[in-house]
C-alpha cells in the first residue's frame, strides 16, 4: 500500500510539472491570467498585425532602453546603406566599453558583418562604428534614429547613443519599443539577422577571425521564438524586446528595468508570462469586409434617386474570448450629386468593449451625375416625341 500512495505521488507530481513546462513557466500563475507579480518596472504585449496593445504595465512612462536600442540602430543602418560596403574603424569607436568585439582603429569590416555583431553579441565598439560610417558622427546619427521613431510613430522616444549605453535624454516607452520593433520585424534583412545562430567572418585587411554566436537565450526557451534584442546598462536594469509566432498569431513583448544584477533571469520570466498569457487568450479576427453592403441611400440633384453605400476596406482584430465588438454605422443623410465612384459617404466606427477603436469609411461603388439644364431638355424632348408618337 505504502509502495502504491509513492508511485501515486510520483505519477501525480511528473503531471504537475508537465503542466507547469506546457506553460513555459515554473510558478503556479495560470498561463490565461493576465500577468501578475512581474519584475519589470514597464512591460507590453502588443500584437504585431495590428499594432493593438492587449496588455500594459506603467507601457507609456519613459525609460532608459539600454541596447534595446540597437533595434534601431540596425534599422537605421539597413536602409541608409549596402551590406557590402566598407565600414573604417575609428579610434573612437575602438574606445567603447564592454559589451564589444574589440575592433581596432583603422581596420576595415562590411557593414553585413558588423550589424551581425551588432544583433549576436550586442557590441558597443560596433554601433559606434556603424553610426559613423551612416551619418559621419554619432551625433547626426542619432538625430536620424530619433527621426526615424517619430515617423513610425514612437514620439515619446529620443536617442543620444547608438549603443544604448546611459545618457541623459536617451529615452523610450514599452509601446514605443514595440512600435519600432513591429516595423523592424517586416525588414526581410533584420529577420535574417536576429534568427541567425552563429557567423563567422573576417576583418578585410589583415583577416582577423571573429567567430560569435547568438546570445538571445529566448530564442530556445519558447516555443515560436523569434527575435528580438537584450540589454542592460545600471539604470535601465535588464531589459527585452522579444517576439513570437504560432499560427497566424505574432506576438511583440517588451520588458524594461526587469531586475538588476544578479537577477539575469528575471526578464525570460517575465516575457514568458506575458507571451503565455497573449498566445493562450487571444486570437485574430475579422470582423469587417470590404464591399459589404451597408444601405442605400438618396442623392439629391443626381440623375439616379439613390446609390449602394459600402465598407471600403477588411478589418482584422486581435481579440481575447471575452471581448465583443460593436459596429455603428454613420452614413452622411444629405448626398449631393455629382457623386463619384469610391467616396467617402459616412464611416463605421468601431468598438471593442465599449471602446472606440477605429474608423473605417464607408464608400460609394457607382457614379451619379449631376442633373443639368440639357438633361432636364432632353427628357422633356423624350417624353414629347413619344407623346406625339402615340
Amino acid at each position: 500500500m505504502i509502495k502504491m500512495k509513492k508511485i501515486t505521488s510520483t505519477i501525480i507530481y511528473i503531471f504537475m510539472i508537465a503542466i507547469m513546462l506546457s506553460c513555459n513557466i515554473a510558478s503556479a500563475e495560470d498561463c490565461n491570467d493576465e500577468p501578475k507579480k512581474l519584475y519589470a518596472y514597464s512591460a507590453l504585449l502588443m500584437d504585431k498585425k495590428t499594432g493593438r496593445v492587449l496588455w500594459e504595465k506603467k507601457g507609456f512612462e519613459e525609460r532608459a532602453m539600454a541596447s534595446t536600442t540597437k533595434i534601431m540602430t540596425c534599422i537605421v543602418a539597413l536602409e541608409s546603406c549596402e551590406l557590402d560596403e566598407i565600414v573604417k574603424v575609428s579610434k573612437e569607436a575602438s574606445k567603447a566599453p564592454k559589451v564589444k568585439l574589440y575592433i581596432r582603429p583603422d581596420e576595415e569590416y562590411y557593414l553585413g558583418d558588423l550589424l551581425h555583431a551588432l544583433m549576436l553579441v550586442s557590441s558597443n565598439d560596433v554601433a559606434i562604428a556603424i553610426a559613423e560610417h551612416v551619418a559621419g558622427s554619432t551625433e547626426e546619427f542619432c538625430k536620424l534614429m530619433t527621426k526615424k521613431a517619430k515617423q513610425i510613430g514612437a514620439i515619446n522616444t529620443c536617442y543620444k547613443t547608438p549603443n544604448g549605453l546611459d545618457a541623459d535624454g536617451h529615452y523610450t516607452t514599452a509601446y514605443d519599443l514595440a512600435l519600432i520593433t513591429r516595423y523592424a520585424l517586416n525588414n526581410e534583412t533584420f529577420m535574417k539577422l536576429i534568427n541567425t545562430p552563429s557567423v563567422s567572418f573576417c576583418e578585410i585587411n589583415e583577416g582577423r577571425n571573429f567567430n560569435i554566436s547568438n546570445k538571445n537565450a529566448f530564442l530556445s526557451m519558447f516555443e515560436g521564438a523569434n527575435g528580438v534584442k537584450t540589454g542592460y546598462t545600471s539604470k535601465a536594469g535588464y531589459c527585452f524586446v522579444g517576439s513570437a509566432k504560432r499560427g497566424d498569431l505574432e506576438l511583440i513583448s517588451v520588458v524594461l528595468a526587469s531586475g538588476w544584477p544578479n537577477n539575469k533571469t528575471y526578464r525570460w520570466n517575465d516575457t514568458t508570462k506575458i507571451m503565455n498569457y497573449g498566445f493562450n487568450n487571444y486570437e485574430t479576427k475579422t470582423v469587417l469586409t470590404s464591399n459589404k453592403h451597408v444601405c442605400q441611400v438618396g442623392v439629391k440633384k443626381g440623375i439616379g434617386e439613390s446609390i449602394d453605400v459600402l465598407t471600403s476596406q477588411d478589418v482584422d482584430i486581435t481579440l481575447s474570448k471575452d471581448e465583443k465588438v460593436y459596429i455603428l454605422y454613420n452614413v452622411n443623410s444629405n448626398i449631393i450629386a455629382p457623386v463619384k465612384i469610391g467616396q467617402n459617404v459616412g464611416n463605421a466606427e468601431i468598438y471593442v468593449d465599449g471602446k472606440h477603436y477605429l474608423s473605417v469609411p464607408l464608400i460609394t461603388n457607382t457614379e451619379i451625375k449631376k442633373i443639368t439644364y440639357k438633361h432636364i431638355f432632353n427628357k422633356v424632348l423624350e417624353k414629347f416625341l413619344l407623346f406625339s408618337c402615340n
